[in-house]
């Protein structure tokens, strides 16, 4: 998956994803050639799988109107 697939199917921002794969909080990118990098989407996934889940019945606060 290119980046740009990466950060629409994660909702994350290009430096949040390169700060956890910094990290180890994210599956690195296979290197293809000196520019260009791919993810397995089987390991983005997988990553996404693997978050914890919000408890259920829990509602959002609303803004004050």
């Amino acid at each position: 998956m290119k980046l740009a697939e990466v950060k629409q199917k994660t909702g994350l921002s290009s430096s949040t994803i390169y700060k956890r794969i910094g990290e180890g909080r994210f599956p690195a990118p296979l290197a293809l050639a000196p520019n260009a990098v791919r993810w397995r989407e089987s390991e983005i996934d997988g990553w996404i799988n693997s978050l914890p889940l919000a408890p259920c019945g829990r509602q959002t606060q609303q803004p004050a109107a």
